[in-house]
C-alpha cells in the first residue's frame, strides 16, 4: 500500500492477564518494513514499574518505545501504553496521555484507547483484541467497527484467558476475524498491504460467536 505521510494505518493491541506472550510473538512476525502504526495496551498496576517496551524490543526488528503525551504516530515504530496514564489517540495523529488515578476498574482502559483511535483515524484502525480477564476493550472495538475499522480476536484455543476477546466476539456482529494468535501478523500484513481491506466487512469471518 502506498501510505501517504501521516495516513497511514493504526494498529492497537490490546490485552491484559496471558497477553504478553501473544503479543510478542505477533510482533515478533512482523517485518521492519511493516507500513502501520502499532500500539501496545496491557493493564497494569499504575504503581508498578513498566518494563513492557523493553521487554518487547526482544522480541522485534521494529522500534519500541513507552509512549510519551504528543508522540506522532508514526509507520513502522511501536508505542507502548505507559503505567498511570490512559492512552488516546488524537485526530492529527497523536499520543495523549491522560492520569489514570489509582481506581479500577481497567489502567490504562483500552476502550479510551480504541475509542478514540475509531474517532480519529476511522478505517485506518485496526484493533487487536488479546488474551485478559475482564470485558475491557469490547466497546472500543463496537467504536472501530462502527466507523469503519477492522477488528480481530484471538481464538479460545490460542488465548490464555479468553474473557476479554470473548466479550469482543460475542457483541452484535462487530468482529471480522477470529484466528489463533500465530496467525494474526500474517493478517495484519496483508490489511495493511491492501488498503481497500481496510473497513470493509470480512467475507471470511471464522468462530464467530465461539464460547
Amino acid at each position: 500500500m502506498a501510505v501517504r505521510e501521516g495516513k497511514a494505518p493504526v494498529v492497537a493491541m490490546v490485552c491484559s492477564t496471558g497477553g504478553l506472550d501473544a503479543v510478542t510473538r505477533i510482533l515478533g512476525s512482523l517485518p521492519r518494513d511493516f507500513p502501520a502504526s502499532v500500539i501496545v495496551l496491557r493493564h497494569h498496576d499504575p504503581q508498578a514499574r513498566n518494563r513492557l517496551a523493553s521487554i518487547l524490543q526482544r522480541h522485534t526488528v521494529l522500534p519500541v518505545s513507552a509512549a510519551c503525551d504528543e508522540d506522532h504516530l508514526v509507520a513502522g515504530r511501536v508505542f507502548v501504553a505507559p503505567t498511570g496514564y490512559h492512552t488516546l489517540v488524537t485526530s492529527d495523529d497523536r499520543l495523549t496521555l491522560i492520569v489514570s488515578g489509582d481506581r479500577p476498574p481497567y489502567r490504562p482502559s483500552a476502550d479510551l484507547l480504541l475509542v478514540s483511535l475509531a474517532v480519529s483515524v476511522g478505517p485506518r484502525a485496526i484493533a487487536v483484541v488479546l488474551s485478559g480477564y475482564g470485558i475491557d476493550g469490547a466497546t472500543g472495538a463496537t467504536a472501530v467497527h462502527r466507523l469503519g475499522g477492522v477488528v480481530i480476536a484471538s481464538d479460545k484455543a490460542s488465548s490464555a484467558v479468553f474473557t476479554m476477546p470473548y466479550a469482543t466476539i460475542t457483541r452484535d456482529e462487530i468482529i471480522n476475524y477470529v484466528m489463533p494468535v500465530d496467525d494474526i501478523a500474517a493478517l495484519l500484513i496483508r490489511l495493511v498491504a491492501d488498503a481497500p481491506a481496510l473497513g470493509l466487512e470480512a467475507q471470511d469471518r471464522e468462530g464467530h460467536g465461539e464460547g
